[in-house]
């Protein structure tokens, strides 16, 4: 099993490299996983409280759980991701994703560099590396038409907590990265580059 981590500051496009290269390896051969699933359910808060979370910081995910659905897998063991509801900043009560075994994993999210225990069960880190400018765009685009949210909610979040948390903890994990992918979705040859080192694990080239 090949673990591939892939990280990079909101709006960068590492979700974007992640399905690029599942779309050339084939979604049978790979098992995706979101560190947005992974956050920390806050259901027993009311809803004043959730709002003024700082969902930006690396210590807002369930980094415990995701290792070990990862080892689970590891095991050949499936494992059952939560879902989580942006609006509500909530975990859902019913629902769940299956994560089966596979010869590939993809894990993608904003802090998979960061924490210690994670980062030892990547094989390959990858840090998708693209301007502010640019990820602060997709960032309002998002969140206001998948989340809800109003502009000046995220204009006021990202000065509070995107900001600051990515120049505290993500640009700091880029010297983690085995390989730097500039400008994310956009860059047709790095995202070559991750497929053919992840072929050659499929076709047993790895460890020759």
């Amino acid at each position: 099993m090949l673990i591939i981590g892939i990280t990079g500051g909101t709006g960068s496009g590492k979700t974007t490299v992640a399905k690029s290269v599942i779309d050339r390896l084939g979604s049978e051969k790979v098992t995706f996983i979101s560190q947005d699933n992974y956050y920390k359910d806050h259901s027993h808060l009311s809803m004043a409280e959730r709002e003024v979370i700082n969902f930006d910081h690396p210590l807002v995910f369930d980094n415990e759980l995701l290792i070990e659905h990862v080892n689970l897998l590891k095991e050949g063991k499936t494992a059952y991701a939560p879902v989580y509801d942006f609006t509500i900043h909530a975990r859902s009560k019913d629902e769940t994703v299956e994560l089966k075994p596979n010869n590939i994993i993809i894990i993608e999210g904003l802090h998979v560099l960061f924490d210690e225990n994670l980062r030892h069960l990547l094989d390959i880190k990858v840090f998708v590396d693209t301007d502010p400018d640019v990820r602060i765009l997709r960032r309002v685009l998002r969140d206001i038409e998948e989340r809800g949210r109003t502009i000046h909610s995220v204009y006021n979040q990202y000065l509070t907590s995107v900001k600051p948390m990515h120049e505290a903890f993500i640009e700091p994990s880029k010297k983690y990265a085995d390989l730097i992918i500039p400008e994310g979705g956009q860059n047709e040859v790095g995202i070559h580059m991750l497929s053919v080192l992840t072929e050659k694990y499929l076709t047993s080239e790895w460890n020759s």
